[in-house]
Order: C-alpha cells, then sequence, then structure tokens
C-alpha cells in the first residue's frame, strides 16, 4: 500500500519536476557539443550523483537473473536511442514542435501493450490516441510550409518517441520485480556505455570541450533528469500513475514558453491549433487509463471479498 501522503504537499514536487523537465530542450540547445557526447555525460553525471544513494540496492542486485540483466540492456539501449534522435530533432525543427511530438510517448506505449501483452484499450482511449496522432500530422504539416529541414527534425523527434516508448514497454516487464531506483541506476549506465560505444565507433572525440559545455553536460543531469524525472518516480510511491502521466504533459508548453522567451521562437498557429489536439487526446487517454484501473480495481475486490476491509475505518492521527 502507497503512503498516504509525500512529507511535503504534492503540488512542490509536481511543480519542480514538471518546471526541470521543461529545460531539457533548452540546455540541449545551449550546447554546440555533439548530442551523442551531451547525451553521453548526461547520463555518466546522473549516474555518479545516484550511486552513493544505491547502497540499500544492492541485496537486490545479486537477485537479478541473466534475463532482468538482458532486459535492462535493451532498456537503456533504446533509452540512448531515444536520446540521440529527439536531441538531434532540436537541431532541425522548433522547440515547440519536437516537444509536442515527444508528447505522443502514452499513445505508443498503448499501441505496444496492446501488441505485445494483449491489454485492450477502451473505446475512449482509442478516441483519444486518434485525436493526438491527427495532432502530430497537423503540426507535421505545418512545419512543412517552414521547411524540409523542419519536417526531418520532426520525423526524428517522432522516432525518438517511439523509441522511448519501447524503453517503457521494456520497463513495465521487469518494474514488477526490480526496484525503481536500481531499475534507474542500471538502465543509465546501460545508456551511458551504448553512447560510449557510438562515439568510439563514430571516432566522436569525448573529451577537450570548452567549460560551457561541461556545465551544460552537468545541467542536463542535475535539472531534467534528478529534479524532473527521478523526482516524478519519487512522487509515484504517493500519487496515481496517471497524476505523473498528466504532469509530463506540461513539458511541451513550458519549453514553448522557454523556447519564446529565451530563443525568440514564436509558437506557430499550426503548431498550437496541432499541440491543442494531442494535449486533448492525450488527456481522453489517460482518462480512460485512470478508469480502467479503477474498474480493475473494483473487480479484483469483488473476486477476493475476504480482502474487503471490516468494520468501522482507522482513525487518522488528526482525529
Amino acid at each position: 500500500m502507497k503512503p498516504t501522503a509525500p512529507p511535503i504537499p504534492t503540488i512542490v514536487p509536481l511543480l519542480v519536476g514538471m518546471l526541470a523537465i521543461s529545460f531539457a530542450p533548452i540546455l540541449v540547445r545551449f550546447s554546440d557539443a555533439p548530442v551523442s557526447i551531451q547525451g553521453m555525460y548526461r547520463m555518466l553525471f546522473t549516474f555518479l550523483l545516484m550511486l552513493p544513494f544505491a547502497v540499500k540496492s544492492m541485496p537486490a542486485v545479486r537477485r537479478l537473473t541473466l534475463k532482468d540483466w538482458w532486459l535492462l540492456f535493451w532498456a537503456g539501449f533504446f533509452l540512448a536511442l531515444h536520446f540521440i534522435l529527439w536531441m538531434a530533432s532540436l537541431s532541425y525543427t522548433s522547440i515547440a514542435s519536437s516537444t509536442i511530438l515527444l508528447s505522443l510517448e502514452p499513445v505508443f506505449v498503448m499501441v505496444g501493450t496492446f501488441l505485445i501483452f494483449k491489454d485492450r484499450a477502451s473505446r475512449l482511449a482509442i478516441i483519444g490516441m486518434v485525436i493526438a496522432l491527427a495532432g502530430a500530422i497537423i503540426v507535421g504539416s505545418g512545419d512543412m510550409s517552414v521547411s524540409r529541414e523542419a519536417v526531418f527534425g520532426d520525423l526524428l523527434s517522432f522516432l525518438g518517441t517511439v523509441a522511448v516508448a519501447v524503453n517503457m514497454l521494456i520497463a513495465k516487464q521487469i518494474l514488477t520485480r526490480v526496484p525503481a531506483f536500481l531499475y534507474s541506476l542500471i538502465v543509465f549506465f546501460f545508456t551511458f556505455l551504448c553512447f560510449l560505444a557510438y562515439n568510439l565507433a563514430m571516432g566522436i572525440e569525448l573529451t577537450g570541450y570548452p567549460r560551457k559545455e561541461w556545465i551544460v553536460f552537468l545541467l542536463l543531469a542535475v535539472i531534467p533528469t534528478v529534479f524532473g524525472h527521478l523526482v516524478f518516480n519519487w512522487l509515484m510511491q504517493y500519487v496515481k500513475a496517471t497524476t505523473i502521466s498528466m504532469s509530463v504533459l506540461a513539458e511541451p508548453i513550458g519549453a514553448s514558453l522557454l523556447g519564446m522567451l529565451i530563443f525568440g521562437e514564436m509558437v506557430t498557429g499550426m503548431q498550437l491549433f496541432g499541440g491543442a489536439f494531442i494535449i486533448y487526446g492525450l488527456f481522453l487517454y489517460l482518462r480512460a487509463e485512470r478508469a480502467d484501473t479503477g474498474s480493475a480495481a473494483k473487480m479484483e475486490l469483488a473476486a477476493a471479498p475476504d480482502l474487503a476491509p471490516s468494520g468501522p475505518p482507522p482513525l487518522s492521527k488528526e482525529g
């Protein structure tokens, strides 16, 4: 059973996480280093920051099977693929288009769960998926009038979103038996190794970057990763997963506003129109997911009446 409430008001870590992940595309734009170098050091620095807190996870490491290690490796591989495709997209298309398309991740996860786990989606979830995909087409068609480069950037972001959805599907399989912190620690390390192998194979310089770049690498690890994704992971022990999913929808909005303020990238009418479709479609999907989760819980309770609470509920400490 989840703890009743976090030690601080829920809205505080939610706002911190939403603001933090919005800075990811901004920091990528500030760097002149190859995106594979940015991703490599982002993962390395995040791993090193997490390592001192991994002592409690050591017993769980010994229980990992060969299959677990294999799944963790592929999770790291697809996370690296996501980063390299999405970060590269920011060199070709706008921050708004790239992050709007990235928010399609839940749609691809839904499709993957149907194809792999045979999980059937409700009619409302399917309607939400169709609306969100229509929004992606609107954003892409709007960028066609800008340049071919913008469309290529949209394609990279789209493929990067597919890659992170595969990463999430792998996580769905392994997080039932591996603690979330340990999962993140190992996957981040494998992601770093994938970036390292890629950079060595492509002959990309690993060092020799100016001080500004090292600051950006560290900030990418600290702000969007530690204060963003890891804060969301911590918060999931107190709130529903759908609450976290809804908060991630703030990334395209926050990133677009920051792009306007910092880089002067104005959001076009087609981006606003398509983005509204995507966000509304995802809202419908997450609403359907929450309803399905509630129905499943009621069915489980009905199937096991002996688990139902009897008598009056316990008094709270405040009472």
